[in-house]
């Protein structure tokens, strides 16, 4: 009867080892790319929050501007109604845009004031408006100003804190 001889494994760690990588190192470096997502994803997750904060203000002052312009061209009264409970906005008695659940309407100055608290900003044929100013917020603090001067008409927006 012949022995057979089981061969025995043996686990090396080794930097430098000719017939590949071993277990461990792979382990190491899958656990350090999950650890550096984990650090990552907090801060990619607040770039969205900002950039859907800014890009609301910028979907407004685009809107108020093409009013604005709609106003001249075709001789007519153009209005902007900004409702902050509903946390939307509508071009007259149109459809109403709402804004993103992480940005909200926190402040309306100037303009004319409408039934249910709702406020709008009407753009004249001859150039001007009403002017005003709107503050939209983020989640994280953040704010965006968007001021319609009353004389030209011109339409800013200004980043705040």
């Amino acid at each position: 009867m012949k022995k057979v001889k089981l061969s025995t494994f043996h686990f090396r760690i080794c930097l430098f080892n000719p017939n590949g990588y071993s277990l461990l190192e792979l382990l190491l470096v899958l656990m350090l790319l999950v650890m550096g997502g984990l650090l990552v994803l907090p801060a990619i997750e607040s770039g969205l929050k900002e950039r859907n904060l800014r890009r609301s203000a910028l979907e407004i002052a685009a809107v108020a501007r093409d009013l604005h312009h709609r106003a001249i061209y075709q001789s007519a009264l153009q209005r902007l109604v900004v409702d902050p409970y509903e946390n939307a906005y509508a071009v007259g008695q149109g459809k109403k845009v709402f804004l993103a659940p992480d940005v909200q309407i926190v402040g309306i100055d100037g303009g004319e004031p409408v039934g249910n608290g709702s406020t709008q900003f009407v753009f004249y044929p001859n150039g001007s408006s009403l002017g005003g100013e709107i503050t939209i917020s983020g989640s994280r603090g953040s704010a965006y100003f968007i001021r319609m001067e009353p004389l030209l008409g011109k339409v800013v927006v200004i980043r705040g804190k």
